[in-house]
């Protein structure tokens, strides 16, 4: 019985999910938590003349079922959180293979039936840290609020125009994670040896 009792615990240690894990320190030089979709990180050392957020942030993304040939997520959404300043931004890549955006049409944002969060990417976007293919929220109001939204839902579909094709892409991800991965971040922020 005890027997019994051992393999069935062993199995369980073994079959735990990404999701439950704990916070662990990765040989990158950064603490990372899986939190359901979602990966949380923070780097060891805050680099405050860094030329990324990766030098002074923590970050978190998910990413689509759909990959590229580099076997990334094609579509990524990712949270900023400044560690300097306390700042948190909403980001989406695209890297979806031999497609670009059409930065002339909008892209579209919804949350379950609510009317989807309309972003211009000549006015509500922008590129930062010369990453030609991520678009961060530019009004940090509105960002503020899109991340509200993501705290309270499941998942948000984005509608992506892309150059060449008549409808927009569509790709729902996961939102499940997204609070803890903000818990994750604010928590390991300031973790660093020269603070």
């Amino acid at each position: 019985m005890i027997a019994r009792f051992g393999i069935a615990f062993v199995f369980l240690v073994v079959a735990t999910p990404p999701g439950a894990a704990e916070p662990f320190h990765h040989p990158f030089g950064e603490w990372r938590e899986y939190n359901r979709d979602w990966l949380a990180a923070c780097p060891d050392a805050i680099d405050e003349d860094a030329a990324d957020y990766y030098g002074f942030a923590c970050f978190a993304s998910t990413g689509s079922a759909e990959l590229n040939a580099a076997g990334q997520p094609a579509y990524k959404l990712t949270l900023v959180h400044n560690r300097l300043t306390g700042a948190r931004d909403v980001a989406l890549s695209v890297a979806a293979n031999g497609a670009m955006v059409d930065e002339k049409c909008p892209l579209l944002m919804a949350f379950g039936s609510a009317k989807p969060e309309r972003f211009d990417f000549s006015a509500d976007l922008e590129i930062r840290y010369a990453a030609a293919n991520q678009y961060f929220i530019a009004d940090p109001s509105r960002s503020a609020a899109v991340l509200a939204a993501m705290m309270e839902r499941n998942a948000v579909t984005l509608s992506i125009p892309m150059q060449g094709e008549a409808a927009p892409r569509v790709v729902k991800l996961s939102l499940r994670g997204v609070s803890a991965s903000l818990d994750f971040m604010a928590t390991y922020a300031r973790r660093v040896a020269q603070y």
